[in-house]
């Protein structure tokens, strides 16, 4: 064998290398077309019975002939040198496919069929892969599946083995500790050395399922054996939990997949494969079936003093989707989702057909002393006709059992039957003490409102509720994430971190993993530039509630200072549709977008968060945050004369508050002024504006790194 030709293969490059060996680009020179060529080292091969074993297992293999399976041409030895020549798949592994992020429904169940549909004629034949994992699985130009190296995992395995016995050394650990190869991906019988036949596939490619479908594998660890135990003993988390939309069957069917005892698995592929088809047919039923059960939760109508009974409006709204949210056979559209119809003149079933809902809930509500009157009806978006209506007498102390009523009335009227769990979580009240929860909902809102005094009074009307109800984890955690908000925008004095700690503390004490809790945690790591521990919290969050107030914001600000700018960039979907109508969460998927220079996407975003703002702004005018932003917007758009007409608006309300200064400086980094910018940045910092990490990153500021003054400040604020 000479460096250019192997056998009758004349190599043309190299297409990769691993631990086994290498991979060549070949021309076929008998018959003229191109080939993989997979060179195996004399040294990984053993002794010779062993090799005429593997050989004729990798000839059996190469007998496979199926259009989603990677055709073995041939397996020879050539000077000593193991190879195997194969199809040569023009296109990119799934392994690529999902570095972007999660694979949308259809298309993940598209290529799902395909691995399924190779492997169960691979499984006919007696044959089992051993090592379906994202690199071996390639994805055509043409968008189909070829699975490869079938025939030699059994190789890999069986080398893998004798290396591990020699060495002591896990073939799937690096140096540092960190998980590469194949181990993510094996089953409970590989890990523990027994004999694998079809179902240790199927656990596989439940793996892989799930991994499409969430982003992340089922089964994680930092090093081999935290992973280890993870697939031994762990059970992966539903994927319907974290995502409501996606079918109950789907779940279903993966987590039968990974059963740790194989007896529970499928007991074929073919089985798999049946149960995987009637789910496609059931995505592509009708209309009424796919978006059956779907409910936009609308805004109640304030009929009382607007400005009094608001809070009281927004809250009851809020946590009937939160109620709803629980039933696993509904599908809820979020608040995000909603809140743009809040008091516009549209009618219930055209929000409906605007959202694609199948139902929406609509009604009012008005209070008067300590009694409060709610009317709810739910109409079909198709039709307009109500399937549905009820009215409600009630005490505000029994506002907790009204938001019960109108949930179990929704799931009748729908003819949903209550599972246990369901029952007893809609059941379980926020708070003991019901004007404690009145003094939460106030704070809430004033927390959203975002100004100085707003925020400085959320705090206050959450303490008052702590007093009322000690074991009200809600309003602690709503104080944790209120006091980090404070230091971060207003006033750097670190009492409000630690009260903000402390309150956090008691939250999670009182009900661990509370997902707010977790936000606002989260929120008070980043302050601390504790970003691990951050990114940690705000994911925990997000994964107990996908729409948890704070976290995507939080999230995205953490990944951008640690320069994790592409994981920012794949959240960034998730994070407008479920927290879209807060006007922060935009802030760092913008400037992700920047830094990666993709104009088009964060031109787009800008859009979003322009209407974001003057929504918010129609709300609280006084914002100065939300109105320097908008100034911002304006230059961005190169709108000049608006951009410095809100700027100026802005500092008159908060003349002397370091994160409006900041924002201000920004917005004449964008104009191109260069002088006013350094100035107000100068003024920023004097006000208390420490973030060097954060100023050295945002791309409005551009227009200064050439300024050597700008880096004198920088180095100033950096020293400890």
């Amino acid at each position: 064998m000479s460096r250019d030709v192997i056998s009758h293969y004349k190599i043309t490059g190299t297409l990769g290398h691993g631990g086994m060996g290498v991979v060549y680009k070949a021309v076929d020179q008998k018959l003229g077309r191109p080939v993989a060529i997979k060179t195996l080292l004399p040294e990984r091969m053993g002794d010779e019975k062993m090799k005429k074993r593997l050989m004729s297992e990798a000839r059996a293999a190469s007998k496979l002939n199926h259009p989603n399976i990677c055709t073995i041409y041939e397996v020879d030895e050539v000077d000593g040198n193991l190879f195997i020549a194969m199809e040569y798949v023009q296109g990119h592994t799934l392994s690529e496919e999902m570095s972007q992020g999660p694979l949308g429904i259809e298309k993940a169940l598209e290529i799902a069929a395909e691995i399924v549909s190779g492997l169960e004629k691979a499984h006919r034949e007696n044959i089992v892969h051993r090592d379906i994992k994202p690199s071996n699985v390639a994805l055509t130009e043409e968008g189909h599946v070829k699975i490869l190296d079938f025939g030699l995992a059994r190789i890999v395995e069986k080398i893998a083995a004798d290396t591990i016995t020699k060495s002591n050394q896990n073939l799937s650990l690096t140096d540092e500790g960190q998980i590469v190869g194949t181990i993510a991906y094996m089953s409970p019988e590989q890990l523990l050395g027994r004999q694998v036949d079809s179902r240790t596939d199927i656990f596989s490619f439940g793996i892989l399922l799930y991994e499409m479908l969430r982003g992340q594998r089922p089964f994680r660890g930092d090093n081999f054996i935290q992973l280890t135990q993870s697939i031994l003993h762990d059970n992966p988390e539903p994927l319907k939990a974290i995502h409501p939309n996606l079918p109950v069957d789907l779940d279903r069917i993966i987590l039968k997949a990974l059963a740790k005892d194989r007896e529970n698995r499928y007991p074929t592929m073919k089985q798999l494969q049946d149960d995987l088809v009637k789910l496609k047919e059931q995505l592509k039923a009708p209309a009424q079936t796919t978006h059956q059960d779907s409910i936009a939760v609308l805004y109640f109508e304030n009929l009382g003093a607007p400005e009094e009974q608001e809070y009281l409006r927004d809250g009851l709204t809020e946590d009937v989707i939160t109620e709803l949210s629980k039933l696993e056979r509904l599908r809820i559209f979020p608040r995000s989702a909603v809140i743009a119809f809040r008091d516009q003149a549209v009618t219930a079933p055209e929000i409906g057909r605007q959202l694609n809902a199948s139902h929406v809930l609509a009604g009012s509500l008005r209070k008067s002393g300590n009694r409060v009157r709610v009317t709810a009806q739910l109409i079909r978006s198709d039709s307009g006709h109500s399937v549905w209506a009820e009215r409600y007498d009630r005490e505000m102390n029994d506002v907790f059992d009204l938001q019960d009523e109108i949930a179990r009335s929704l799931a009748t009227a729908l003819s949903i039957k209550l599972t246990p769990t369901e029952d007893k979580a809609i059941g379980q009240k926020p708070a003991e003490n019901p004007e404690a929860y009145d003094l939460y909902l106030r704070g809430r809102r004033l927390f959203r409102r975002g100004t100085r005094k707003d925020m400085e009074s959320a705090a206050e009307m959450f303490q008052q509720a702590i007093v009322l109800d000690p074991n009200f984890a809600l309003a602690f955690a709503g104080l944790g994430h209120v006091c980090g908000r404070i230091h971060r925008y207003y006033d750097q004095n670190p009492q409000w971190m630690e009260r903000g700690i402390e309150a956090c503390e008691k939250a999670m004490k009182i009900e661990p993993n509370l997902p707010e809790a977790l936000s606002a945690r989260a929120f008070l790591h980043y302050g601390h530039k504790e970003y691990e521990e951050a990114i940690r919290d705000a994911k925990m969050a997000l994964e107990r509630k996908r729409d948890c107030e704070g976290a995507y914001f939080v999230l995205g600000l953490a990944l951008n200072i640690t320069d994790r700018i592409e994981e920012s960039t794949r959240l960034v979907d998730l994070a407008i549709e479920f927290n879209g109508d807060d006007y922060n969460v935009y802030l760092p998927y913008v400037t992700a977008f920047s830094r990666l220079g993709d104009e088009k996407r964060r031109k787009s975003l800008m859009q979003q968060l322009f209407r974001v703002l003057r929504m918010h702004l129609e709300w609280a005018p006084e914002n100065a945050r939300a109105r320097v932003l908008l100034s911002s917007n304006y230059a961005d758009h190169g709108d000049v004369q608006r951009a410095l007409e809100e700027l100026s608006k802005a500092l008159e309300y908060s003349p002397n508050d370091a994160g409006t200064l900041y924002n201000a400086a920004c917005t004449y980094g964008v104009l191109g002024y260069k002088k006013e910018a350094l100035a107000t940045l100068k003024k920023a910092i004097e006000n208390g504006y420490r973030h060097a990490d954060t100023i050295v990153r945002d791309t409005d500021l551009a227009c200064l790194h050439d300024e050597p003054e700008f880096h004198l400040l920088i180095k100033k604020l950096s020293k400890p």
